[in-house]
């Protein structure tokens, strides 16, 4: 099941970046995609979850599937307020995940020093999302002006895919 979870996330990923070729960052725009974004973090820390914490790896899920639930509804039918806190709730739970659960499996010898890869991709599209997430709100992070995001962000997203696929390739070669 392991595999489905980083496929899933994986392809949402290629799907995404494909999407953002054609349509240039306009596509960011869509309600749709928020929903479907979600998919990518959630797919890497279930994948993690179920490698590395299999003890709550169906409780896990319920959250996902319930997270991935609320976030639709709010987004179309909630005020705008809860429909951000509701995405940022999963998504930084999915984030947090898949900033530490690397560090902790290699701390613990379940998986080589290489696996820190997708701790640095996790961290590297974190950044991104919250500078994002700042531009949306209206304010920006520090510097991080709307013009600086968007010269940032591709080069980001490709950082964060070379760092994900040596972190899993290397570090998580038995997926």
């Amino acid at each position: 099941m392991r595999a489905l979870y980083f496929l899933a996330s994986f392809t949402v990923l290629l799907v995404a970046g494909l999407l953002l070729i054609l349509f240039s960052y306009d596509a960011l725009a869509n309600p749709l995609v928020v929903i479907v974004a979600v998919l990518i973090p959630a797919g890497l820390s279930l994948g993690l979850v179920g490698k590395y914490l299999p003890a709550i790896e169906k409780g896990y899920l319920a959250f996902v599937v319930i997270g991935l639930a609320a976030i639709a509804v709010t987004r179309f039918t909630g005020p705008s307020g809860l429909a951000t806190a509701v995405l940022a709730f999963v998504h930084s739970v999915a984030g947090l995940l898949i900033f530490f659960l690397p560090i902790r499996a290699v701390a613990r010898g379940e998986a080589g020093k290489d696996l820190i890869g997708v701790t640095i991709g996790g961290g590297l599209i974190g950044l991104g999302g919250i500078a994002l997430a700042f531009l949306k709100s209206g304010s920006q992070l520090l510097f991080f002006s709307a013009d600086f995001v968007f010269a940032i962000l591709a080069p980001l997203l490709l950082l964060m895919a070379l760092a994900f696929a040596w972190g899993f390739v290397k570090g998580l070669p038995e997926i």
